[in-house]
């Protein structure tokens, strides 16, 4: 195995990213990952989009609402995040004193980078008696720009905790936007950004697998478009996807959202088919590729090194607390677990 200071290492990841770095092809990286875990105390926080390695050997696998929870209550030093920017990001809004590490600073999101924070500001400034209620799924300059962040799991909550006659924006996501207006009767103003993953899936390609798999039932992620989300069976966020396919008694499930949920769907219902819906695109995959990024190796190398870090301007971190805190005391109050 290659050896490399501290020092050494900061620069390879800042230039590179670890990738002139050679593991010994013998070393067991989930015994090494756990015994980093117990040296430095430290915690691995694994977005359900996260590899099947990944997810294994993270202490808590959830999705954007049940990450920010654990990330607020965690009495670890570091904190390993095994997700995207945004993700680790919050994790460093609400735990200004911890080490806040991400195996690939490259791993960014589509949604978030939908809602550039000067035209994001603008547009805000075009409905000034608008509260702006922003999706998890943003930078901390749009948080920072927002009255109260929601999950996919808790924003129709949020919003019915809005007094109905308070007009509301809604960002960045206008699919989850259109949703949630239908779900709670509002007409929120909706930014115009959309996750790639989520507006790939092929309306007519799902049609046909759906005669071909009569009992199969489709499930999807309000982040999906409208016409999609017509011919669900169920829809929800990540977790209350994976939820249901436990609970409900059908026996095959299409699922229209990020492959990595079907590894945790088919852990916790071995008996139980998970299909994924089909993209509209000739590899017939619809993983996001920034979550990806992050590899088993990749978290291995993090965590040894403590690189690389997240880090964060004091002001925009407290501007961008105020609206997570009040996501998290209302999701507290209504009794959202993560």
């Amino acid at each position: 195995m290659a050896v490399i200071n501290m020092e050494d290492a900061r620069k390879n990841v800042s230039r590179v990213g670890f990738l002139d770095i050679e593991l010994d092809p013998t070393l067991d990286l989930f015994l090494e990952i756990e015994r980093l875990k117990k040296e430095k105390n430290a915690i691995i926080l694994a977005h359900y989009y996260q590899e099947p390695d990944i997810q294994d050997v993270a202490d808590y696998i959830g999705d954007s609402l049940g990450l920010a929870q654990q990330a607020e209550k965690t009495q670890a030093d570091i904190i390993v995040f095994a997700g995207v920017h945004f993700m680790a990001e919050t994790a460093k809004i609400l735990n200004p004193s911890k080490k806040v590490l991400l195996p690939d600073l490259n791993a960014g999101c589509s949604l978030a980078d939908s809602a550039p924070a000067d035209l994001f500001r603008a547009f805000k400034e075009q409905h000034p008696n608008h509260i702006v209620i922003s999706y998890i799924n943003c930078t901390a300059d749009i948080k920072a720009l927002s009255d109260i962040i929601c999950t996919s799991s808790n924003a129709e909550k949020i919003i019915e905790s809005v007094p109905v006659d308070q007009p509301i924006i809604f960002a960045p996501d206008k699919n989850l936007g259109a949703y949630l207006n239908k779900k709670t009767g509002r007409n929120m103003v909706l930014w115009n950004g959309a996750c790639m993953v989520h507006e790939i899936f092929s309306l007519e390609k799902i049609t046909k697998l759906k005669v071909r798999h009569p009992e199969a039932k489709l499930i999807a992620h309000p982040e999906c478009e409208d016409p999609l989300l017509r011919i669900a069976d169920f829809i929800g966020s990540t977790t209350q996807l994976l939820k249901y396919t436990q609970q409900d008694s059908a026996k095959e499930f299409i699922v229209a959202t990020e492959t990595g949920i079907l590894h945790q769907m088919q852990k916790s219902s071995p008996e139980k088919t998970f299909i994924p819906a089909p993209p509209d695109n000739s590899c017939a995959c619809n993983d996001c590729p920034h979550m990806k990024l992050n590899t088993l190796e990749k978290l291995y190398l993090c965590m040894e090194y403590e690189t690389p870090e997240i880090t964060m301007d004091e002001a925009l971190r407290i501007a961008s607390k105020k609206p997570i805190d009040r996501m998290l005391e209302i999701s507290k109050a209504a009794g959202l677990g993560g």
